[in-house]
């Protein structure tokens, strides 16, 4: 770390506070579009539950970095909203993995088409390969924060 010099973290931090408050102003408006009773915070829960298809709560506490009690009370909220359910675990009855309902996917994926949309536009005017390398430095970065 001593290799970077200070007024280069100065600019990574700055940058990602911005990208940080646009990405929560961006979820306000996407969420109002998957249901408008929807918290903002829970769409990150919607596309963990769209990526992974049906997960354990436990599971997806630990992955979120979360407690189960305080992620129990958001999928309590999307079940309310029917966007999520949970399911009998065949193998263990104590365990419930949860999914999207067939609503809740459809939702979801409609307003993700729109997310993209936006992504694309914005992306559109730069080369492929400095898309496909912000994509791979953004995912090092997320990787080096778990």
């Amino acid at each position: 770390m001593d290799e970077h010099q200070p007024e280069t973290l100065r600019a990574v931090e700055h940058e990602l506070t911005a990208l940080l408050r646009r990405g929560r102003s961006l979820s306000w408006e996407i969420a109002k579009e998957v249901h408008p009773d929807l918290d903002p915070n829970a769409y990150g829960l919607l596309l963990w539950l769209r990526r992974c298809d049906s997960i354990r709560l436990t599971d997806l506490a630990a992955r979120l970095g979360v407690g189960k009690g305080t992620l129990s009370r958001q999928i309590n909220a999307l079940e309310a909203l029917g966007l999520v359910r949970r399911e009998p675990d065949p193998d263990d009855r104590r365990a419930a993995p949860l999914r999207l309902t067939d609503e809740g996917r459809r939702r979801f994926d409609a307003a993700r088409s729109s997310r993209l949309a936006e992504f694309r536009r914005i992306l559109e005017r730069w080369a492929p390969q400095d898309v496909a390398h912000f994509a791979r430095l953004l995912h090092q970065f997320n990787d080096a924060l778990d």
